[in-house]
């Protein structure tokens, strides 16, 4: 027995220098000021962009410009600061060194000790989420059926052969290859594809708006007669919370140049690129991820508060087919009443203009519950602690 309190005793004393209340008052000190410079980096950046780099990175090089604005003063350089995960991750080892440095199991400790568990329990919940949590939009027009989700926050290229009688060759080209003066080239492909201009946000201009000398930078394809300019980050804080970006690309086959295209989100269909007499397909789009199952869009409805435009409630009648679980059936999703199927969840987020369609927000997320968990332990260890003070102080009140 005393062998056992020894060797406890040599692991508190290990952890006694990461249980300091003083490291607690520096990581937290350290992440509001996170908060803040990441609150105004949103401004300029974007919100996704900021999300990645400042709460889901382990190190973040912030700029000194965002604490002045640039019409007061330009402020070169930056300072590199923790990240959110190495501060997620320092908080989580404070708060269990905590425990082992000044652990001693009583009957009074229980209330804290379940406390401090509890948000232990909702910090690995943050970790789980941040980077195992997959999110994205399913758009279908009424009597369509889809079976892919888009990620709106990533672009990709798609380059389709359709000469197949049974399935299209798809070969696609992820956003970390893409960049302006960059030339992508892929053993797949019959050509090389050389960025002349690549936009992460832009803004489409039709015919009558173009400029001339923009619009020479594309000579092919049905976007040829459109102009795409440069346009800040979507930065949620003016409305805009997605990216819409364009690019101006030359092909080439080998020497030979095939032709300059203006490839954009904006620009739905896919465009027709000719090699060798042989005809592949050519777009801008949202990351797809396809799915083993299916859904058709039977009926939108968007309700209104009466003598307003103000949306009352919008509802999709949708029909889901999983062939390979044997499900076929209909369901109606509204504000509230998602669709879960497959460990995803499918909420009614928005609709097209017109009312021609709806748009899905598809959600998987397995630590989902892990929030619910730990406020539910932290709200009984509260209790619990407040209880066990409480009643002696109110049994020597009576007296």
């Amino acid at each position: 027995m005393s062998s056992q309190n020894t060797m406890i005793k040599k692991i508190q004393k290990l952890f006694k220098p990461l249980a300091s209340l003083k490291l607690t008052v520096v990581i937290f000190a350290l992440s509001l000021f996170l908060i803040f410079a990441g609150t105004l980096a949103q401004v300029h950046q974007g919100i996704w962009t900021v999300v990645d780099e400042y709460f889901r990175s382990v190190f973040v090089s912030i700029e000194l410009q965002i604490f002045v604005p640039k019409e007061v003063q330009v402020l070169p350089g930056s300072i590199w600061f923790p990240g959110g995960l190495t501060l997620g991750v320092a908080m989580f080892i404070n708060l269990i060194a905590a425990h082992v440095a000044r652990f001693k199991f009583t009957k009074k400790r229980i209330g804290i000790i379940m406390t401090h568990f509890g948000v232990i329990l909702l910090l690995v919940g943050e970790f789980v989420t941040g980077f195992a949590a997959e999110e994205g939009n399913m758009t279908i027009l009424e009597g369509e059926t889809v079976n892919f989700v888009e990620d709106i926050r990533t672009p990709e290229i798609a380059v389709i052969d359709r000469s197949s009688p049974d399935d299209d060759l798809v070969v696609v080209i992820p956003e970390r290859y893409m960049g302006t003066g960059k030339t992508i080239t892929n053993g797949l492909l019959p050509f090389t594809i050389e960025m002349t201009e690549w936009m992460p946000n832009s803004q489409m201009f039709g015919p009558a708006q173009s400029d001339p000398l923009r619009r020479a930078l594309a000579d092919s394809g049905i976007a040829s007669e459109l102009t795409a300019l440069p346009a800040p980050r979507a930065n949620g804080v003016d409305g805009a919370t997605v990216d819409t970006p364009s690019a101006y690309i030359t092909l080439k086959d080998g020497d030979t140049r095939i032709g300059s295209y203006l490839i954009s989100v904006y620009v739905e269909e896919p465009q027709l690129v000719t090699v060798d007499g042989k005809e592949y397909w050519i777009g801008l789009r949202f990351k797809r991820t396809y799915k083993p199952y299916s859904i058709e869009l039977i009926d939108f409805k968007h309700d209104l508060f009466t003598g307003t435009q103000m949306a009352r409630n919008f509802s999709s009648d949708v029909r889901l087919v999983d062939t390979a679980k044997n499900v076929d059936r209909e369901v109606l999703i509204y504000m509230n009443h998602p669709l879960r199927h497959a460990g995803e969840t499918f909420y009614q987020a928005s609709f097209l203009r017109g009312d021609t369609g709806t748009v899905l927000q598809v959600v998987k997320n397995p630590g989902w519950l892990i929030p619910y968990v730990s406020c539910i332990i932290v709200t009984l260890g509260m209790l619990i602690h407040f209880g066990i003070r409480m009643i002696p102080a109110l049994r020597r009140s009576s007296k």
